[in-house]
């Protein structure tokens, strides 16, 4: 399988690619920029990942989430994701969680097996758990913040929280983790200004029945609106952070 990342060895070297080969990276979330991550990370040459969500795939997804298709509604997205990576590169072990990830699950996963943590996921409590979890354990995490209600692909940088400005949800998480002790964490943000969505007409009958998240009590009060172009960067960005990392030593 080695000439399937033979572009990205002639840039990273033989050494950083059998760290890759060697390392597991969870990604809690694999929705709009979770989808993405996991992807870049299979292509990347990484050899385990576990995926967490407990999500499945409907038709609002598909207009962002790489996992979503028609052949694939209805199906839980950590499935999707582990049949894809099988098929980018059949080497990488991928182990997938139903769940959502709270502090009432966080018990369910070992922390300490883990080279790189992400944090792909929406609610504030589950973002903090992991993020404890991964400091406690001693394992590199990055963190993306939001990303709905916006469409400035170029806007998105990299930074440490206590850095980031105008995304009302770094601010929740700078204040959230200033009062938990955790001195740095990395992120990727966008400083666009979150746009308000239009109104639009309410769906038919069959569609306002269709089952897009496994967990009724985790819909939002407010759907964001989001483009094709906006989470896939962010994933993207966050994958190449992990990647970077994983290999500084190395290349």
């Amino acid at each position: 399988m080695r000439e399937q990342f033979s572009r990205t060895e002639l840039l990273y070297g033989e050494e950083a690619m059998k760290r890759l080969a060697a390392s597991r990276v969870a990604v809690f979330g694999v929705g709009g920029v979770g989808g993405y991550v996991v992807e870049a990370l299979a292509r990347s040459g990484v050899g385990a990942l576990d995926v967490i969500d407990n999500d499945t795939v409907c038709l609002s997804n598909i207009n962002r989430q790489i996992l979503a298709t028609h052949k694939t509604l209805g199906r839980y997205k950590v499935d999707v994701a582990a049949e894809r990576v099988a098929d980018i590169n059949p080497d990488c072990t991928v182990r997938a969680f139903k769940t959502f990830f709270l502090p009432e699950t966080q018990d369910q996963f070992d922390f300490s097996v883990y080279d790189y943590v992400v944090d792909a996921i929406d609610t504030v409590t589950g973002k903090l758990a992991i993020i404890e979890c991964a400091k406690k354990a001693g394992v590199p995490v990055i963190s993306s913040m939001g990303a709905g209600n916006k469409v400035n692909a170029q806007a998105f940088e990299v930074a440490d929280i206590y850095e980031t400005s105008i995304c009302p949800l770094a601010r929740i998480m700078r204040r959230e983790c200033r009062k938990r002790g955790i001195k740095s964490l990395k992120v990727v943000y966008s400083r666009e200004e979150a746009l308000t969505p239009k109104a639009i007409e309410k769906p038919s009958a069959a569609e306002a029945q269709e089952p897009c998240e496994a967990d009724p009590g985790k819909r939002r009060r407010s759907t964001p609106g989001s483009t094709a172009f906006v989470p896939s960067v962010a994933g993207l960005m966050i994958a190449g952070e992990v990647i970077n990392d994983l290999t500084k030593e190395l290349r």
